[in-house]
């Protein structure tokens, strides 16, 4: 067992309160006094881990007058996934209007994510600094409507929200009930019952110009509906019937393709001649065709026929364009 995992061992027994006897401790992680020692003076000294040696019970406990205290293991010790979580908080309050209704919440939020990923680490490690996380086509949020619908949202409330759809380039005035946020590839959507079309929808924040909370109970929807109707296909469209699209990768690209997760319900494999075979789910073609596009001429749609049509015609056009132009 490497030291990272004592540690985090540690960290749940003490998190979890009472009082662990020196034997407990040994047993557990399999390590001799001595190094026992060694782990609990690193929390404590190093880690400023409140960690006291409770004499009548004989073993180590978290200080009792630490009300709520639990132990905060630096960045040093998180994973890969950990690390990309906390610098994604940090670089979601980073672009928040700081003179908005949470702004006196954000700095010190940040300092605690920026002393989370510091602590423990050497002065000169410039955490912010070395590792970045990088977005690319987020669109603005105008902090007023992304309040109000957080507020209708929690607070379980209707409201009235003025919506440009670009694919129309129309705006229309509805009236939804809010069932959650959705942050997706860089940018916020909207998940509602629509009051106007009686179903389901999906809107991009950034899209919503305007809102209006009504005093009136939101309609509740099952997690399990939400799922089968705007996550059953791929990507943030919906759409009405759910289609499987099988996609072939040349040999070259699978060395990138097959580590990717395009769907939680994907299906894939390997054929004889070492090209990656994907099958993912779909409802609305329009993002799935648009990631195909990336991977030409690297890939091939061997189905549906009306997927392969879709691809075909925006390259087609792509074409002509480039052409004429």
């Amino acid at each position: 067992m490497t030291q990272r995992e004592r540690l985090y061992k540690l960290k749940q027994v003490f998190d979890g309160g009472g009082c662990a006897s020196p034997a407990r401790l040994q047993q557990m992680l399999e390590v001799s006094i001595s190094t026992l020692k060694r782990d609990i003076a690193l929390l404590r000294d190093r880690m400023n881990a409140p960690i006291v040696w409770d004499s009548e019970r004989g073993g180590w406990r978290l200080d009792p007058s630490t009300v709520g205290a639990q132990i905060e293991l630096p960045g040093l010790w998180l994973s890969a996934e950990e690390i990309h979580a906390l610098l994604t908080m940090q670089h979601l309050l980073s672009m928040l209007d700081k003179g908005g209704m949470l702004g006196r919440y954000i700095d010190p939020w940040m300092a605690r994510l920026a002393k989370h990923l510091d602590g423990g680490l050497p002065a000169d490690a410039e955490v912010a600094r070395r590792i970045r996380v990088q977005t690319v086509g987020a669109r603005r949020v105008e902090l007023p409507q992304f309040q109000s619908l957080g507020s209708a949202l929690l607070r379980r409330r209707r409201a009235v929200i003025r919506y440009h759809g670009r694919s129309s380039n129309h705006e229309t005035e509805r009236e939804v009930s809010p069932q959650r946020l959705v942050h997706y590839r860089d940018n916020w959507y909207l998940d509602a019952w629509c009051h106007l079309r009686d179903d389901l929808r999906s809107f991009a924040v950034d899209a919503i110009h305007a809102v209006h909370v009504l005093d009136r109970a939101a309609k509740d929807v099952e997690e399990d509906e939400l799922d089968a109707e705007l996550g059953a296909g791929y990507g943030i469209f919906a759409g009405d019937r759910v289609q499987w699209a099988t996609l072939r990768f040349s040999a070259e690209r699978a060395r990138w393709v097959a580590a990717e997760t395009w769907h939680r319900d994907q299906r894939s494999r390997f054929d004889d001649e070492g090209r990656y075979l994907l099958e993912v789910p779909f409802t609305n073609p329009t993002e799935l065709a648009m990631d195909i596009l990336r991977h030409l001429p690297e890939v091939e749609v061997l189905g549906p026929p009306g997927l392969d049509r879709e691809v075909r015609d925006r390259v087609r056009k792509a074409t002509e364009r480039w052409r004429a132009g």
